[in-house]
């Protein structure tokens, strides 16, 4: 981290901003090394829900009174945030849904009339479930081919291979930008190009990569993006689909009702206008005031100390883990994020989980819907550790001390 950075960020007054770090768990300090799974909240964005529910809490876009136009005011002041945030063209561009998986299954179940059985879909061999089933699924109902682009052993997407696959009949392109279980960043901005010289259109999973990185929608030119509030220090049940307003207005809504409608009869509807029409009902109006809360906080705290904290927790994490005997790395990409996968022997994951958990150390263990990725690796899962801003070398050190005793106990 520079100087600067240092000056800039400090992280006992961060970690007071968290107050769920302020605990004990079976008697020892809370280590929380799950973020990959989902990130803790500022206070002030659990301050901003309270708020909302306490003073402002109404439905949106459908009343005169007072305490609609506040609740509308709020929610769609967030959805300007998340424009900046992306650097998206304009609000028609950002659609509030549940999360990730929601925003990748609207593009999936949208597009369903537009795929017939000649055309071809290619996702990649580190792809979460999320954006594996839809597209598995689009291909069921309308025949088309679903292609896998392949990894080296590094974790690493082979873009010869990938490039390969691609070709008139392709119509999507799906593919993380930061894979949930290797930490490998995806070069997507490179992916898009080359897509794009056949006219396909490219979807990219940012669950992992929001928050962890600068996201200029513009800049790599991807036709859809999707994220989620929970990994980006906001609320659960809150995500957005990015899409270009060009693509999103061809696009047919795949869930009807209230809100998403601008006029309706017994003979024929007529869909709202963008980003409304993708709406469907009462939306999630507390998560998505959170989800600028959340969006708040980090600008306030400065991202790029952030994302230097977390290379800083990193790369002193691997440095560590190589103290370990029979360590293996499950993904080992020249560019990865704050997400390391790892097995100790033959020893379950589950089982050295269930140690550090009694020492208060929160890891991830198991296949982290990627069954697909364990399949090539011929593995049954992995543990995984994740890192935020708020993390420290002393919390790595105390999973180094758990990790070893585990392996003591368990060889």
């Amino acid at each position: 981290m520079t100087s600067e950075n240092k000056t800039l960020f400090k992280i006992k007054d961060i970690r007071e901003d968290f107050p769920i770090l302020d605990q004990s768990i079976n008697g020892a300090p809370l280590i929380y090394l799950d973020n990959a799974a989902s990130t803790q909240k500022p206070k002030s964005v659990i301050n901003t829900i309270s708020s909302y529910y306490e003073n402002d809490h109404s439905n949106v876009h459908r009343g005169v009174h007072s305490l609609s136009v506040r609740a509308t005011e709020l929610y769609e002041n967030s959805r300007n945030k998340v424009v900046s945030f992306i650097n998206a063209t304009n609000s028609n561009e950002i659609i509030f849904t549940k999360g990730t998986t929601d925003s990748i299954n609207l593009v999936a179940s949208s597009l369903t009339n537009t795929i017939s059985k000649t055309d071809e879909i290619v996702i990649t061999t580190m792809e979460h479930h999320s954006n594996i089933v839809p597209w598995q699924e689009l291909c069921k109902k309308t025949g088309a081919t679903l292609k896998i682009a392949p990894i080296d052993h590094n974790g690493e997407l082979i873009i010869e291979e990938l490039s390969k696959l691609l070709n008139k009949n392709t119509k999507i392109l799906a593919l993380t930008h930061i894979s949930n279980t290797l930490g490998t960043i995806n070069p997507i901005k490179k992916i898009i190009a080359i897509a794009h010289d056949f006219e396909i259109k490219v979807l990219i999973d940012g669950a992992q990569a929001i928050g962890h990185q600068h996201i200029d929608v513009q800049d790599l030119d991807c036709d859809y993006y999707a994220f989620s509030g929970h990994k980006l220090y906001g609320p659960t049940g809150i995500g957005v689909l990015y899409g270009k307003e060009k693509l999103l207005n061809k696009l047919e809504p795949y869930q009807f009702g209230g809100e998403m409608i601008l006029k309706v009869t017994f003979d024929e509807t007529t869909y709202n206008t963008l980003p409304y029409k993708f709406e469907a009902g009462t939306p999630n109006i507390a998560g998505a005031i959170g989800l600028g809360a959340a969006i708040d906080y980090l600008e306030t705290i400065n991202l790029n100390a952030c994302i230097q904290q977390e290379k800083s927790i990193t790369e002193y994490a691997l440095k560590r883990l190589g103290e370990i005997p029979n360590i293996k790395l499950i993904g080992n990409s020249k560019n990865r994020s704050s997400i390391i996968s790892f097995t100790i022997n033959n020893i379950h994951p589950h089982d050295i989980g269930t140690i550090l958990n009694q020492k208060g150390i929160a890891l991830r263990t198991g296949h982290h819907c990627t069954m697909p990725l364990m399949d090539f690796y011929k593995i049954p899962g992995t543990i995984r550790a994740s890192f935020a801003f708020y993390n420290t070398k002393s919390e790595i050190d105390q999973m180094i001390n758990g990790l070893q005793t585990s392996y003591e106990m368990l060889s």
